[in-house]
């Protein structure tokens, strides 16, 4: 079954793009693979509360993963899977889609700021031309409606 990667992240524009995937997998036949990444510069402490704050980590993600994994379900009818790796965002993103045959297109969310459109958006479509796959960079200000219209 061909996944549709997309990244969890603390932005807005990342709504907009778990809809877009949830919406075209539910209408291709397709899956959902959420992807976060937990940056290395959060454990620049002693072991034990690195180890602490790992796990805090992890557990705001996987709190976060189900808000957006409910919606998904009773919606859209797709169960997305969950993945967490540690590292800087783009390395991981790359390695993981390199790691994963089964996705087929890696879909992020285009801020709406003056300040261009995110830091994942800007690097990875710099090195668009050599991935194995398609991006698919969604809007960030779309409506659902019009979402559901392109989906």
């Amino acid at each position: 079954m061909r996944k549709f990667l997309v990244v969890l992240d603390d932005s807005r524009e990342c709504l907009n793009a778990m809809r877009f995937a949830a919406m075209r997998a539910a209408h291709t036949g397709g899956g959902v693979e959420i992807l976060s990444i937990i940056p290395p510069d959060e454990f620049n402490h002693w072991i034990g509360v690195a180890d602490i704050m790992r796990a805090e980590a992890r557990e705001r993600i996987e709190v976060h993963y189900e808000v957006f994994a409910k919606w998904m379900r009773d919606r859209q009818n797709v169960d997305p899977s969950l993945v967490i790796r540690e590292g800087e965002a783009i390395q991981e993103i790359l390695a993981h889609i390199k790691e994963n045959p089964e996705i087929g297109v890696l879909v992020l969310g285009a801020g709406t700021s003056k300040h261009g459109p995110g830091p994942l958006v800007s690097a990875l479509s710099n090195t668009s031309g050599s991935l194995p796959i398609p991006v698919t960079i969604v809007p960030g200000d779309l409506t659902k409606e019009q979402l559901e219209a392109i989906t």
